[in-house]
C-alpha cells in the first residue's frame, strides 16, 4: 500500500540570482597571457570553475576556458597542483 513509489519526495529548488558577467560589465578583454585574471577563475586543484559560480556569460566562460587551456599548454597555468610531503 504505502511503498516506494507511493511516497513522493519534493526536490529542492535553488535560487539562483543572476551575476552580472565582468568581462560584459567591465569591458575586459580574455587574453591567455594574462595569468593573474586566469588564476581567479581556476581552484586550488586546478579544475576550471564553472558559469554558475563565477557568473560569466556563456560567450566568455567559453573563451575563458580556452584561453585557460592555451596557458596550461605554454605552462603560465598549471594543468594540476602538486602537493609534497
Amino acid at each position: 500500500m504505502g511503498g516506494k513509489s507511493a511516497v513522493k519526495k519534493k526536490k529542492k529548488e535553488r535560487k539562483t540570482t543572476s551575476k552580472p558577467c565582468r568581462f560584459c560589465v567591465d569591458k575586459i578583454k580574455i587574453d591567455y597571457k594574462n595569468e593573474i585574471l586566469l588564476r581567479r577563475f581556476v581552484t586550488d586543484r586546478g579544475k576550471i570553475t564553472p558559469r554558475r559560480i563565477t557568473g560569466t556569460c556563456a560567450l566568455h566562460q567559453r573563451q575563458l576556458a580556452h584561453a585557460i587551456k592555451r596557458a596550461r599548454a605554454i605552462a603560465l597555468l598549471p594543468f594540476v597542483k602538486v602537493y609534497y610531503r
